[in-house]
């Protein structure tokens, strides 16, 4: 293949706030970013997740209350968030964990490996999802 035919990419070094829309963020990196996003969602939203825990255990009443609230459909899509937010992490987690014993660093592994944390979280997701809705 000659060096004409094939489509030269542009190359950013200092990306300017105007350039961010056009910069083509590889698979390694968005499963990074959406790491910490997730690990951050999980974070805030541990107060939360411990009055739900607290609800459900103090008594029967307290229980039913709870289930009451988590019928509601904007508390579903919460809960639909912090499911995709603990899968995420966990596959992000895994392929961390591999990449500090040094599996899977070449460019090629590295974007395949990506591409799969991001294929089963939505996978699993989607799954969590339906039963959150009780489709399942």
């Amino acid at each position: 293949m000659s060096e004409l035919s094939k489509k030269s990419r542009p190359q950013f070094r200092n990306i300017h706030v105007t350039q961010i829309l056009h910069y083509r963020l590889p698979a390694a990196g968005i499963v990074s970013i959406l790491h910490r996003v997730s690990g951050a969602a999980m974070f805030l939203t541990l107060p939360l997740m411990l009055l739900l825990f607290d609800w459900s255990i103090t008594s029967e009443l307290s229980y039913a209350q709870l289930m009451e609230v988590l019928d509601l459909f904007l508390v579903k899509l919460v809960l639909c968030g912090l499911a995709w937010a603990f899968l995420h992490h966990l596959f992000a987690g895994v392929r961390h964990l591999f990449s500090d014993l040094h599996i899977g660093l070449a460019k090629e592994q590295s974007a395949s490996w990506s591409r799969a944390v991001l294929i089963a979280t939505l996978g699993c997701s989607f799954l969590a999802w339906l039963k959150i809705f009780g489709v399942l």
